[in-house]
């Protein structure tokens, strides 16, 4: 009899043991979040003269490239040299003049070989679209009560305002006039308002406004040629991906959105 019972409780012990095993077995495991990789931010400092072309730039080439999120400190390129030479963090500098980047490559910041030149642009003058003034070359502005441009010690534009006016000989005679601005969209807000009679700036921005008109172009020979160059800082902390960055700007896909915007496109080491 005791036999028989301790059969029955050796069933009923295996009985329960294969139960529990059965639920154990179909209960679901909970899962580990598999933590998502975060992308890798390239830092670049650009001239504000490029942001249209950029803004389109960077929706194309993060959708392909979705390991890779670009973030842009966009501002007067002398404005930007002076915060990378005080140690801002940047991995790419974009420039509107060769002079912030020489300079920069003067105090070793920069990676020389690395330099490419990235598009072109022209010098002009605009005035307000319903400007009732006869103005018609930059030798005009001898008869305007003011006009704008870019302060040359930050803004390229005014740096090659100040060269094209000398170059024609009424710098000394209207400089009293010129109101200086902090960059060239500035610039053209004045114009815009007729808070001047005329402005200085890069044709690409002219063309961004519709209540502007262009009334001359500078000759290339007044000023030194308007290039914006590209470069990858020295402490880049990602000095691989930010050169496959600049290989992108200097592509045929980039090269589509610079003349969307009215650039001449260069892509090539100057």
């Amino acid at each position: 009899m005791k036999g028989k019972v301790v059969v029955n409780w050796l069933f009923i012990v295996v009985a329960v043991i294969a139960v529990a095993g059965t639920i154990w077995a179909t209960k679901p495991v909970a899962q580990t979040p598999v933590k998502l990789t975060e992308p890798i931010e390239i830092n670049i400092s650009a001239a504000l003269g490029l942001k249209d072309a950029l803004q389109d730039i960077q929706k194309e080439y993060e959708a392909s490239y979705p390991n890779v999120k670009l973030v842009f400190n966009l501002g007067p390129a002398g404005v930007l040299q002076k915060q990378l030479e005080q140690g801002v963090p940047a991995d790419m500098f974009i420039s509107a003049s060769p002079k912030q980047v020489n300079e920069l490559q003067n105090k070793n910041l920069v990676v020389p070989t690395t330099r490419k030149v990235l598009v072109s642009d022209k010098l002009v003058l605009v005035v307000p679209k319903n400007s009732q003034l006869a103005i018609e070359s930059f030798q005009d502005l001898s008869k305007v009560a003011r006009f704008g441009m870019g302060e040359p010690g930050t803004v390229p534009a005014g740096q090659y305002a100040i060269e094209t006016l000398k170059s024609i000989g009424i710098w000394e005679a209207v400089k009293d006039k010129a109101v200086q601005a902090k960059d060239v969209r500035t610039v053209i807000a004045h114009v815009e308002t007729e808070n001047v009679d005329a402005g200085i700036v890069f044709s690409t921005v002219a063309a961004l406004s519709d209540k502007v008109k262009v009334v001359a172009v500078a000759s290339d020979e007044w000023h030194m040629p308007v290039m914006f160059p590209a470069v990858i800082m020295a402490n880049s902390k990602h000095p691989q991906e930010t050169e496959a960055f600049l290989t992108y700007l200097c592509s045929e896909q980039s090269a589509a959105v610079f003349k969307k915007y009215g650039f001449t496109f260069v892509g090539s080491s100057q």
